[in-house]
């Protein structure tokens, strides 16, 4: 029979594996009860109101996936900004105007003046409470949730310590990856129609802010005529020396597009329209009549054939006095030389025994050859599928392609770069087929080209919620390098490693065609 006392290696293993198990769930438990504590500590005092000049201002933190920066501008909707990279959320709203300091600023001009030196020490002030406050509510959060799940003072010393160092932990990464530099690339929701004046030029908000002060004096003494005031706001470069151009694609026969291009027309002044393609879905002679609204646009309609049309209607675009139909050719329109050329395949007709992707990008390898040394050179290609589309790279310092219904943009190792653009018809009919994940989004982009070097400065990509949906977005992007080198291709295209022989994002098996 065994001793009492006889040592027992497994029993006491066992014993240092529950101890092990206990403390490692306990600490689970400290660490879950400090985070969910800090959150509904942050939701509940994350927020102070501040004076900032004539406003006063709701200054709010709160956690999320994705650390932005966004200012209400309400009633025109939201700014927000990709400012950094730690999971934390930053709000300002105007809550209410003091009257009596707006009517200050009508009657004494110095006021201005007065009011953007105080700014600066106002927002730092309003930023320092929001941090120590929101540090204060997300600790006792913590200690709360601790003391009430464990009921022990030690447990929920723990917690709370874990929720400040949480917190300490996402701001200095916030501090960290912190880029004033994203201020010029907002994303804008809300009213369409003032959008525009709204985000205005990124580099006039920086360099010309004396143009800017009355109207801002507008904005923030007077909510009920914003509207008026916004109209007045300066748009990029609105001196003669920028060329707008109003990049569509992918419309496939949907009738409400007509609305949103002519929307977009009139709120952007755009000079010209680009359309890569697929304007029709079948291709068919009833679907002719579909292009009679082109001419009703009154700006000239730069077109090219996409895998939907047909040569039909081709011609049916080309009866139109102010589209300019481009199948394999170079035209100068709005000051802009452009080469474009209709896709080889048609869709809809299954009897056609259409090119495979490998002739299709053979076929754009040479038609970029053809334009090469092209005098004028050529400032930008239009193509329908970025498979044609890939040998340009090198010849020209940008490609307008479609094709795909989502849009994209990237700078190939030649410089030039590729702009696909989404469906501004909601991808048609596609757009109600339930296997689509949700309406496809009405998709356009302006491109703001200097008048002079015909190179990209600036684009504002706007997206509009698709069928049932009443959302609309605005992105402004700014080309980092508009005279960037474009390094032509050093060996001929369709060679492996030669600039251009294929554009970016495009898969090798793209022969089968939305």
């Amino acid at each position: 029979m065994r001793s009492a006392l006889t040592f027992d290696p497994r029993l006491l293993a066992a014993r240092f594996a529950r101890v092990r198990a206990g403390r490692a769930w306990r600490v689970t438990a400290v660490v879950a009860a400090a985070l969910l504590g800090g959150w509904l500590g942050l939701a509940l005092g994350g927020q102070v109101l501040t004076p900032i000049g004539p406003a006063d201002v709701r200054l709010s933190v709160s956690p999320t996936l994705h650390g932005e920066t966004v200012l209400d501008v309400s009633p025109l909707g939201r700014l927000a900004f990709d400012t950094h990279s730690a999971p934390l959320r930053f709000e300002a709203a105007i809550s209410e105007i003091r009257l009596s300091a707006a009517e200050e600023m009508f009657e004494n001009p110095e006021a201005i003046d007065l009011m953007a030196e105080r700014i600066g020490a106002e927002v730092r002030s309003g930023v320092i409470r929001l941090f120590a406050q929101a540090a204060v509510a997300a600790v006792l959060g913590a200690a709360l949730v601790a003391l009430v799940v464990f009921r022990s003072w030690r447990r929920a010393g723990w917690s709370a310590l874990t929720a400040l160092l949480t917190l300490a932990a996402a701001g200095g990464v916030t501090v960290a990856t912190f880029n004033p530099g994203a201020i010029s690339e907002p994303r804008y929701s809300g009213l369409l129609a003032g959008a525009p004046q709204v985000v205005g030029s990124a580099e006039g908000v920086i360099s010309r802010f004396s143009e800017y002060r009355e109207q801002l004096a507008g904005l923030v003494g007077n909510v009920s005529q914003i509207y008026e005031a916004t109209s007045d706001l300066p748009v990029y470069d609105d001196d003669g020396s920028t060329i707008r151009v109003l990049h569509v694609s992918d419309i496939h026969l949907n009738p409400a597009s007509w609305n949103v291009i002519r929307s977009l027309r009139e709120q952007f002044q755009v000079d010209l329209i680009v359309d890569s393609g697929d304007l029709t879905d079948r291709g068919s002679a009833a679907e002719d009549v579909f292009a009679d609204d082109i001419a009703r646009l009154d700006v000239p309609y730069v077109w090219v054939r996409g895998n939907h049309d047909s040569m039909g209607t081709q011609r049916a675009v080309e009866a139109q006095p102010n589209a300019i139909v481009l199948d394999d050719e170079v035209a100068e329109v709005g000051g802009i030389t452009f080469y474009g050329a209709g896709d080889p395949r048609f869709t809809p007709d299954k009897t056609r025994d259409d090119p495979g992707a490998a002739e299709v990008a053979a076929l754009g390898a040479g038609q970029a050859a053809s334009i090469e040394g092209a005098d004028p050179p050529v400032d930008v290609a239009v193509l329908h599928d970025s498979v044609q589309a890939g040998a340009f790279g090198g010849h020209t310092p940008l490609v307008l392609t479609g094709h795909g219904h989502e849009r994209s943009t990237e700078i190939d190792g030649s410089g030039t770069r590729f702009i696909v653009q989404g469906s501004t018809g909601g991808a048609g009919l596609r757009g109600l087929e339930e296997d689509t994940g949700g309406p496809t989004p009405y998709e356009a982009s302006v491109l703001y080209f200097d008048a002079e070097t015909k190179r990209l400065q600036a684009w504002d990509d706007i997206t509009l919620g698709g069928l049932g949906l009443t959302s609309a977005q605005i992105e402004r992007h700014i080309e980092p390098d508009p005279d960037r080198d474009v390094t032509p291709p050093t060996a001929p295209p369709g060679t492996p490693g030669a600039p251009g022989t294929t554009s970016p994002g495009t898969p090798s098996d793209a022969s089968s065609p939305p």
